[in-house]
């Protein structure tokens, strides 16, 4: 299956080179380019891409506004956004997990780390390394915003024993393989536990499903790390 792939950067030369490198790849093609968020929605709702490559600061619309829209549609659930961001850790990536983004990239990635990247969110994984799992719930995610509507912990109850204890894990930053060691299980249960996980908790991917364990008060936020 070839992942459809949208293209949202106000720098014209920066799309130019992801178009060039997506498109010279079997699995994926660029079905669109948007130079700012605005035209980032419109594009979004007129191709439904599979991904939609996410700059955050751009003119007009930013890339935060644009992806809250896209993942609020419910015409696009089948669209997921991956952040491109200067700043790999920064107080706006965390904002645009909590509506709903599925991780994010340095722009300085590399190729292959890039074209990698594209098929682990389309896949429906979250892109969030463990370290940086760590240092965005510490920091932001476990703080929710005055409007934020967090899922009541009673709500929890739809998960089984295990699927609380690997939600946990995976909170804490945790790979599946490293859950898998931990309750040495294979790592292909581990999937199927999360993405259960996932099914019953209406998160749209491992990144929601963090956000949801912290929010929910499954899992506490631990002291910031240091810079």
């Amino acid at each position: 299956m070839t992942i459809r792939v949208l293209l949202a950067d106000d720098q014209a030369l920066l799309r130019t080179t992801f178009r060039m490198l997506i498109d010279s790849t079997d699995d994926m093609k660029v079905v669109a380019e948007a130079s700012d968020g605005a035209e980032a929605v419109e594009l979004a709702r007129t191709h439904r891409p599979d991904l939609v490559l996410m700059d955050i600061r751009m003119p007009g619309t930013d890339g935060l506004a644009a992806t809250a829209t896209i993942c609020a549609d419910a015409d696009l659930s089948g669209t997921r956004v991956l952040i491109l961001t200067t700043f790999e850790i920064d107080e706006y990536v965390a904002q645009a997990l909590r509506v709903g983004a599925s991780g994010f990239l340095g722009k300085d990635v590399s190729a292959d780390a890039l074209l990698d990247g594209i098929r682990t969110v389309a896949d429906g994984e979250a892109l969030l390394s463990p370290a940086a799992t760590r240092v965005l719930v510490s920091r932001f995610l476990a703080t929710p915003e005055p409007s934020t509507d967090n899922l009541a912990p009673e709500q929890l109850t739809a998960l089984t024993a295990r699927e609380r204890e690997i939600t946990a894990l995976a909170a804490e930053g945790k790979s599946n393989t490293e859950i898998a060691e931990d309750l040495f299980l294979s790592p292909l249960t581990v999937r199927t536990h999360i993405q259960r996980a996932m099914t019953k908790l209406d998160a749209r991917d491992r990144a929601q499903l963090v956000v949801i364990a912290y929010q929910s008060g499954l899992v506490a936020p631990g002291p910031t790390p240091s810079s």
